[in-house]
């Protein structure tokens, strides 16, 4: 799962606009824009950010820079311990020709001391967009971990993942039909890449343009 197959792999797919999302870190960001630019595709600089309530929000961003200085402030919470290649993998840091600049030694797997309305307030401050993640599942999401999600946590979007139809989907949360919703192949594999997406209507590819979808001033669809 190296930016280069990725974003390769989205393009033999036909898509148009993905967001690379690592867990807790960006450091991948700023390649995948180089390779994303050669190729024809709008790659989002995003972060898949874990609370402290162990639930994930995926944050969008509208440069790599604006990611980056999120990623300063997850680093500053994120709990102490260090990556166990021989249980969890490597954590890889790789230049556009996918050769390993470097490894990533911090426990990317682990929380945040971010509770939620801090770290959706934090990806605010930094002009991103904070998606609820996959929803449906039931581990790592935001009713799975607190049973609700209130407006108070200031959502732009929420995620249903890529096992839910939208029909099943309309009965489990038509409480929520007032926040946008997506879906998306959460793609931790290249075989799952574009599995499920979702139709924005924009003007351009572009960030700003998401972000007036996620207004309801584009047309989306799923």
């Amino acid at each position: 799962m190296t930016p280069r197959r990725i974003i390769d792999g989205a393009v033999e797919r036909g898509l148009g606009i993905i967001a690379i999302a690592d867990h807790n870190s960006a450091e991948n960001l700023e390649v995948a824009g180089r390779i994303a630019q050669s190729k024809g595709i709008t790659v989002l600089p995003a972060m898949e950010i874990t609370s402290y309530e162990e639930a994930h929000v995926l944050a969008l961003f509208g440069s790599v820079g604006s990611a980056v200085a999120m990623q300063d402030v997850v680093y500053r919470n994120l709990s102490e311990g260090l990556n166990d290649e021989r249980f969890l993998g490597y954590q890889l840091v790789v230049n556009e020709e996918d050769e390993i600049i470097r490894f990533n030694p911090r426990l990317l797997i682990t929380t945040t001391g971010l509770h939620l309305k801090d770290l959706v307030d934090a990806i605010h401050s930094f002009g991103g967009l904070a998606v609820a993640s996959h929803i449906d599942r039931g581990s790592f999401s935001v009713i799975s971990q607190l049973g609700f999600i209130s407006d108070e946590m200031g959502f732009d979007a929420l995620e249903i993942s890529c096992n839910t139809r939208r029909e099943r989907a309309e009965a489990l949360f038509g409480a929520y039909a007032a926040i946008p919703w997506i879906t998306s192949s959460d793609a931790h594999n290249l075989g799952d890449i574009g599995k499920r997406t979702t139709s924005f209507f924009l003007e351009e590819a572009s960030f700003d343009e998401i972000a007036r979808a996620f207004r309801g001033e584009r047309k989306v669809e799923w």
